[in-house]
């Protein structure tokens, strides 16, 4: 544990210390920040913690419209361009990226949070870890400082070369890696089609991110097979902070790092309104910064859902934990059930050696609402052939967890595409 102090702190104590930080950091808005000086006039911000639902949720397509060219960033940029240290970006999906500015302390915030997220999957000091992230203007460059800050041997790779990767974990002996699911799952394939024994390479631990996937249990346990290691997953917000999520060794859910940080709410997607975080509890992460001082924000929607858990953990530490489920941009709604692709990759999963595990949903139509059945192709295991049973029993075991109907095609091993990132699990 590289915080004890921190990390085993009883979460009530932590909500009163955090309680103090929100309030200044509410104070601080409203003196600096021309964007919350009006989104706030309006219904007026006071109180603490245990008031903050009553504050209007910050979306992502707000922060955008108040950007301008000569104001790119936004206009909830609180500091002076001289206390900027640090600007990453988004890629934009307008083709004008996004602009994330940090303040030096703002930068050793998300270190901070990073580090106690990656070291919470057992990686210590003194030991070698392979990085495949092409961090560029992207906030995953935070997350590499991370490595420096556990102590760790940093081994940059990058994206787009397996065979680099490969002869590094041959060479170099690291006992971990850090990529996204779906890269870790190509990896398989790729070290099988050359006779790479990757099962029994030096990597003990394998840390994946970028994408929700590493906590469904059919496929963590596909990429433990095939890697013959420990596999835990991290996530972060890039407008928030990078890997401000990180899993244990125990493998139920993703501690909060960022905490001190960072403050956690649950919200109904549809209503707004706030969930309890408990046990079982499942809605959309809505985030607010704690001690952020360039272009803080205010129960930011992220438009991830998530499950939670808050039952003590047997690694000791205290704050809550979470699942990804899936995101809002991906979701599909059938005769009014949401349905999330990655949800179908995990019942699909439950069903190898059979199949790959690789799928695909192919939409029928533009938008968010489809109606059934909804068409997915699966990919067949390696030299398997097609089975009329098999399809129909994935159909069958589709509609009885997750309510909704499907139309399951199965396809050749290898006709679906892999990635050395992320994968796209629909059909655009």
């Amino acid at each position: 544990m590289l915080s004890p102090e921190v990390e085993t702190r009883p979460w009530a104590e932590q909500l009163a210390l955090d309680d103090g930080h929100y309030r200044n950091q509410l104070a601080y808005l409203i003196e600096h920040s021309a964007f919350y000086r009006q989104k706030l006039g309006r219904v007026g911000a006071a109180g603490g913690l245990a008031q903050i639902a009553q504050l209007p949720l910050t979306e992502k397509s707000e922060i955008r419209a108040s950007c301008s060219d000569d104001n790119p960033i936004g206009s909830h940029l609180c500091v002076e361009s001289d206390d900027i240290v640090r600007i990453y970006s988004t890629s934009g999906t307008t083709g004008t990226p996004s602009y994330i500015p940090l303040t030096a302390s703002d930068l050793d915030n998300w270190v901070t949070g990073s580090s106690r997220s990656y070291a919470a999957s057992g990686v210590k000091a003194g030991q070698r870890i392979v990085s495949t992230y092409n961090a560029g203007p992207f906030v995953a460059g935070a997350a590499l400082a991370a490595m420096d800050r556990i102590g760790l041997c940093h081994i940059p790779v990058g994206t787009g070369n397996s065979e680099r990767l490969m002869t590094a974990i041959r060479l170099l002996r690291p006992e971990a890696v850090v990529l996204t699911p779906s890269y870790a799952a190509h990896l398989i394939e790729w070290a099988d089609e050359r006779g790479f024994d990757l099962k029994n390479s030096s990597v003990e631990r394998v840390l994946v991110a970028g994408e929700p996937g590493g906590g469904e249990p059919a496929f963590r346990d596909k990429l433990e097979a095939g890697w013959g290691a420990n596999v835990t997953e991290a996530m972060g917000i890039g407008d928030i902070g990078v890997s401000l999520w990180g899993e244990c060794e125990h493998q139920c859910g993703m501690h909060l790092g960022a905490r001190g940080f960072v403050h956690v709410e649950l919200i109904d997607p549809a209503s707004g309104a706030a969930i309890p975080l408990e046990d079982g509890a499942k809605g959309e992460l809505v985030l607010s910064h704690l001690r952020h001082r360039a272009a803080p924000l205010l129960r930011f929607r992220t438009r991830d859902h998530v499950e939670v858990w808050t039952s003590p953990c047997k690694c000791g530490r205290t704050a809550p934990r979470v699942r990804c489920v899936g995101r809002t941009d991906d979701m599909l709604i059938v005769r009014g059930v949401n349905v999330f692709p990655s949800a179908i990759r995990e019942v699909v999963g439950e069903f190898t050696p059979a199949v790959s595990g690789h799928m695909l949903v192919k939409p029928r139509q533009a938008g968010v609402k489809q109606e059934p059945p909804l068409p997915i192709a699966v990919e067949l295991a390696k030299g398997a052939s097609p089975d009329p049973v098999l399809a129909e029993a994935i159909a069958k075991r589709l509609r009885s967890v997750l309510i909704f109907s499907a139309s399951v095609e199965l396809v050749a091993f290898g006709s679906l595409a892999r990635s050395e990132y992320k994968s796209k699990l629909t059909q655009h």
